[in-house]
C-alpha cells in the first residue's frame, strides 16, 4: 500500500489525513457530543472526542501486532464519528425518523462535503472507506478498517462500563460471575483480553477476527450493558425528550431555512438535495450545549423589557 512523503512534508499521506482529521472543525465539536450520557455532571464521563482517541489508540497497538498500516489505521479510529449527531444514538435515532440518517454516512459527508466550506479533507480513498464502514452491515475492504470496527466495540464496551461505575448505575457485582472471570474487572483487564484475543486469532487466520469465545464474551457484555446501562431509565430517562426537541428544531429551520448557515445551504444546492438535507447537515454538527442553546432561542418564549 502506497504511503509515501510528497516532497517538503516529512508525513506520509495517511499521517496528512490524520492531521486534517485532528486539525478540523468537526473533530473539535466532539469534545461536547455525548458518548452515553447526556450531558452528565462530571469532568471525567467519556465524550465521542476521547471515544475517538482510545478508539484510536486499541486500534494502532493491534495494527502495530499484526504489521498492518498503523497509520491508515488511526486515520479511520480518529475519524470514525465525525458524523455523530449530539445527544449519541438517541439524537442519531431522532434525525433518522426524519430522513435517512447514520452516523457513519454522515462522517463520510462530513469529510467529503462539509469541512472547508464544502472543499472536504481531501482524505485518502483507503481513509474514507474505512470510516464509511466502521459500523452497518457491510464490512471494510480493509483490514485497518476492520480492525477499527473491532476497536471501537472493544473501546465502548469497556468505558461505558467504566463510566456506568462512576455514575453509580452498576457495580461490579453486577455483572455476571461468568463475564467477569473471562474479561477481567477493569478497563485495562478488559481491553487487554480483547485486544490480545485478536492479535492471536488474527495472526493465525491471516484475516482480523476474534476466537468465538472472546466474540460470544463482547456479545454477551453488550446485551448486559443494552440491558442494564444502554436503556437504563436512570441514564437516559431525559432521551425520552430528544425525538421530539429534534423534531422541533428541523421543522424551525425548515421553516426559517435562511437561518440555516449559507455554506450548508449552499452545499445542498450544488448537490441537488432538497432543503431537508441542509437542516439535517446543520442539526448533525451541533454539539449538546449549541443545540440547548438554538431549541432555547429559538423555541422557548424569553422575557421582555419594557421600550
Amino acid at each position: 500500500m502506497e504511503t509515501q512523503h510528497t516532497p517538503g512534508d516529512l508525513r506520509n499521506r495517511f499521517q496528512r489525513d490524520a492531521d486534517r482529521i485532528v486539525h478540523s472543525k468537526s473533530f473539535r465539536r466532539l469534545m461536547h457530543k455525548t458518548q452515553v450520557f447526556l450531558m452528565p455532571e462530571g469532568d471525567h464521563y467519556r465524550t465521542r472526542m476521547t471515544h475517538a482517541l482510545e478508539v484510536s489508540r486499541i486500534a494502532r497497538t493491534m495494527a502495530r501486532a499484526l504489521s498492518l498500516n498503523e497509520d491508515l489505521t488511526e486515520a479511520i479510529a480518529l475519524g470514525h464519528d465525525l458524523g455523530h449527531p449530539p445527544f449519541g444514538h438517541a439524537g442519531e435515532r431522532a434525525l433518522n425518523a426524519i430522513l435517512p440518517f447514520t452516523h457513519n454516512e454522515q462522517s463520510l459527508r462530513v469529510v467529503e462535503r462539509l469541512e472547508k466550506d464544502g472543499a472536504g479533507l481531501g482524505l485518502s480513498p483507503e481513509v474514507r472507506e474505512g470510516i464509511r464502514h466502521h459500523s452497518g452491515g457491510t464490512l471494510s475492504a480493509s483490514q485497518e478498517g476492520m480492525l477499527v470496527r473491532c476497536a471501537d466495540r472493544i473501546a465502548y464496551l469497556s468505558h461505558d462500563m467504566d463510566d456506568a461505575v462512576r455514575a453509580g448505575l452498576l457495580s461490579l457485582t453486577d455483572v455476571p460471575a461468568d463475564l467477569r472471570a473471562d474479561l477481567g474487572d477493569t478497563p485495562r483487564e478488559r481491553i487487554n483480553t480483547f485486544v490480545n484475543d485478536l492479535v492471536q486469532e488474527s495472526r493465525a487466520a491471516g484475516t482480523v477476527r476474534q476466537s468465538p469465545a472472546r466474540k460470544a464474551a463482547m456479545d454477551g457484555l453488550r446485551a448486559f450493558m443494552t440491558e442494564n446501562v444502554y436503556f437504563n431509565p436512570r441514564a437516559k430517562g431525559e432521551e425520552v425528550k430528544v425525538p421530539e426537541c429534534v423534531g422541533l428544531l428541523f421543522e424551525h429551520f425548515l421553516a426559517h431555512y435562511r437561518d440555516v448557515p449559507e455554506t450548508l445551504r449552499r452545499i445542498a444546492e450544488e448537490d441537488g438535495a432538497p432543503r431537508e438535507r441542509a437542516v439535517c447537515d446543520y442539526i448533525a454538527g451541533m454539539t449538546d450545549r449549541f443545540f440547548e442553546a438554538k431549541f432555547m432561542e429559538t423555541l422557548i418564549p424569553r422575557g421582555w423589557k419594557n421600550i
